[in-house]
């Protein structure tokens, strides 16, 4: 494949920083956005020296790593990590994680590789968000690639195809690890499952088999667990209106779900890196008829978000309070039984609606983890 191929959805390669750090500087945000993430900084030092960035790499160690320890450290109580000891550097994956934040699952994937001495991956970034230069010169710099959204049924097979050789350019040729949710959007109801037509795009681009096309891919399971679910109450009022017709997003309503995403208090955060699909399970999954395979291979991949999903107090007491019962009364106190009422209370009294369903709908979103985990 040659470098051409893939012009309008590469990330920034190292030449291309400097041009695209200097637009950022002068960009009229640019203050606003420094006295957000870096309240006690001086905005002329830190000016100065972002303009001496050179490569992704800067980039990444000087900015992002800083912008992302700094949401952990105010907005989490306790964030929490496991990788396999069997990733390495000699090799290059194709993460594959349940979704529930638009841009913080990728962004705290980034640390917990970089604590662990592995690469940095790349990120899938879905066109619905590319909505300013702004914007897109910082995702393009922190090594994301154009994900098109929409479009007619011809249209999506042609995006979903250039994907899929990038994504398999990236990891077999450049060398770069690459990150991707495993459904098409964020979870909105609790509910983590793989989309078999996710993995479908993944064999889009192979030529040898299924085994060998996915084998080299080396598809790598990330779970991340939030004790506090990123845009909970958002969430309850789409899937309350959803109910009833169709839904119609607001053009500014992904970067509001960032935001809050952002500022939101999460509590406990855990995140997991799992093992990489073995040739072994692709085996077993390939003894199926075509659709099957990736169905088998969807729900292999489920059970690793499943067996490594952590199950907070707040799991336990909306699965009670949905269910009017104790049964995992041990995992919590009384008194954080009520205050977790108080929250969803304090939460649900600004959305309109029927307060019953808007309590139920936002009960299940934290109790069908504990479903899919304990059953």
């Amino acid at each position: 494949m040659i470098k051409e191929d893939f012009e309008a959805i590469r990330p920034y390669k190292d030449e291309e920083i400097p041009d695209a750090v200097q637009r950022v500087a002068e960009n009229i945000h640019f203050p606003e956005v420094v006295k957000y993430l870096f309240p006690n900084t001086d905005l002329r030092t830190f000016t100065t020296d972002f303009k001496k960035i050179k490569t992704v790499d800067e980039f990444q160690t000087q900015i992002m790593n800083n912008v992302v320890r700094s949401i952990i450290k105010h907005t989490t109580d306790e964030f929490t990590s496991s990788v396999s000891p069997r990733l390495t550097n000699d090799k290059n994956y194709m993460f594959i994680a349940n979704h529930r934040d638009i841009m913080l699952d990728s962004a705290f994937l980034q640390i917990v590789l970089h604590e662990h001495g592995l690469k940095t991956s790349e990120i899938t970034f879905g066109s619905n968000l590319m909505i300013s230069p702004f914007i897109v010169d910082v995702g393009k710099m922190n090594k994301m690639f154009r994900i098109e959204r929409g479009g007619t049924q011809r249209e999506i097979f042609v995006n979903s195809l250039e994907v899929s050789r990038y994504m398999r350019y990236a990891i077999t040729q450049k060398k770069q690890s690459t990150w991707i949710a495993q459904r098409n959007g964020r979870t909105k109801n609790g509910f983590d499952s793989t989309e078999a037509a996710v993995l479908k795009m993944f064999a889009m681009s192979g030529k040898s088999g299924f085994v060998p096309d996915l084998k080299e891919l080396n598809i790598t399971p990330v779970v991340i667990s939030y004790e506090y679910e990123p845009c909970d109450f958002l969430k309850t009022r789409e899937l309350y209106i959803s109910k009833r017709k169709e839904y119609i997003k607001d053009s500014s309503e992904d970067l509001l779900s960032i935001m809050h995403g952002v500022k939101q208090q999460k509590g406990k955060v855990h995140l997991v890196v799992c093992d990489a699909i073995t040739e072994e399970e692709l085996l077993y999954c390939d003894s199926f008829p075509h659709n099957e395979k990736y169905r088998q291979l969807a729900r292999l991949i489920d059970k690793k978000v499943y067996d490594n999903y952590k199950l907070w107090k707040t799991n336990y007491i909306a699965h009670d309070l949905l269910h009017d019962r104790s049964s995992y009364s041990h995992h919590y106190s009384s008194e954080e039984k009520e205050a977790f009422k108080v929250y969803m209370a304090n939460g649900l009294r600004d959305i309109e609606g029927d307060i019953q369903e808007l309590k139920t709908i936002f009960l299940q979103i934290y109790a069908t983890p504990t479903d899919n985990v304990e059953n």
